[in-house]
């Protein structure tokens, strides 16, 4: 094929305003100019990408160039096609593709558009989500249990120190056996916390959603009577689903104090608020299944936000964003909704934190 002409940037220098990444291609297949949002995408400079062939960008450049090649020959208004774009030492990418053929003959042969896809990147962050979370639960259960025998041992051989203690040095010995007994009993109450998900049987019945952010509601005004406002915004066509009410109650509350917990200077102050939202979603894919409908229920506060050195790992077991915090509520949550089939998602900055759980619908 022959060289392309150098590209006048004036004529596409438009495309840097852009949100989606552009490549424009000359009829020879070479890159003659990238916009600013492909060199954030692609993470190389235009001035790299300048001439290359699309085989330099992407190691399995195969589809996107039979796409050019069709477009090229048929001249197609455009062609669209999901893809994975493999990069030799980075993250493949995930994208919806379209390409066009500019049909005029001038310098530009091409036009190819790549977007994200958001909803790939969704489904591998909760694959990843999932799998964590079940090699977190088999850590918490088995450390657990490690930890729980020998408690007994120590909290009985500080039982029967405290018997053979002389009558003499009783009252100022007793102190420290003391210590042992109550430290004991302390572990003892958060190996029952870690294990309390697995103990408990799944009791399944129908379900109202909005029923348990009511009865959340209550409890919730009834701990924070002053200074905390709970709005309500529901869909009342929400159909019942199965499901352990006792356990989603559970979750929501966990959620809804934590909220509250974060929001003490807004309760303070007079104008902390939580939301309970309720929607619901369609065409859903939770944990690799695909669901017509699903419960949308959104938790949402006007807190100070989660701190970003925690916000990857809020679901974590012992991670907590307040001092005294057990790091078990959100745990416990999770553990909950991935029982019903659901997922549960975290979206947070200053002045507001959404919870978002998605729970399939019958």
């Amino acid at each position: 094929m022959n060289d392309t002409a150098p590209l006048d940037l004036a004529q596409v220098a438009g495309l840097d305003l852009l949100a989606s990444s552009v490549l424009l291609l000359g009829a020879d297949g070479l890159i003659l100019y990238a916009n600013a949002a492909a060199e954030n995408l692609l993470e190389v400079s235009s001035r790299a990408l300048l001439r290359q062939p699309l085989a330099s960008v992407f190691a399995n450049s195969h589809e996107l160039d039979s796409l050019c090649t069709q477009a090229l020959a048929h001249q197609y208004a455009d062609l669209r096609q999901d893809l994975t774009l493999e990069r030799n030492g980075k993250a493949p990418l995930h994208v919806h593709s379209i390409v066009s053929a500019t049909g005029d003959g001038q310098d530009i042969g091409l036009v190819i558009e790549l977007r994200e896809n958001v909803q790939q990147l969704k489904l591998d962050r909760e694959e990843r989500i999932l799998d964590q979370s079940q090699v977190n639960k088999e850590l918490v259960r088995n450390l657990a249990h490690e930890i729980k025998n020998p408690l007994g041992g120590i909290r009985g051989a500080a039982q029967l120190l405290e018997l053979e203690l002389p009558p003499l040095h009783l009252t100022a010995l007793r102190e420290y056996t003391q210590v042992i007994i109550k430290e004991a009993d302390r572990l003892q109450t958060l190996v029952d916390r870690l294990l309390a998900p697995h103990r408990r049987p799944h009791i399944v019945g129908d379900v109202n959603i909005h029923e348990v952010c009511e009865r959340v509601r209550s409890l919730m005004l009834a701990e924070f009577p002053s200074g905390l406002t709970i709005r309500r915004d529901y869909d009342a066509s929400i159909p019942e689903f199965r499901g352990d009410k006792e356990q989603l109650i559970q979750t929501v509350l966990n959620i809804a104090h934590n909220a509250a917990q974060a929001l003490c200077e807004r309760i303070a102050a007079g104008d902390a608020e939580i939301i309970f939202r309720t929607r619901v979603a369609r065409q859903v894919t939770l944990a690799k299944v695909r669901y017509g409908l699903a419960l949308d229920l959104h938790i949402i506060d006007n807190g100070p936000g989660i701190s970003p050195q925690i916000r990857d790992r809020i679901f974590y077991p012992l991670v907590s964003g307040r001092d005294g915090g057990s790091g078990l509520g959100l745990t416990l949550a999770q553990t909950f909704v991935q029982q019903h089939m659901g997922v549960i998602e975290c979206e947070s900055r200053p002045g507001l934190t959404d919870f978002r759980i998605l729970l399939p619908l019958p």
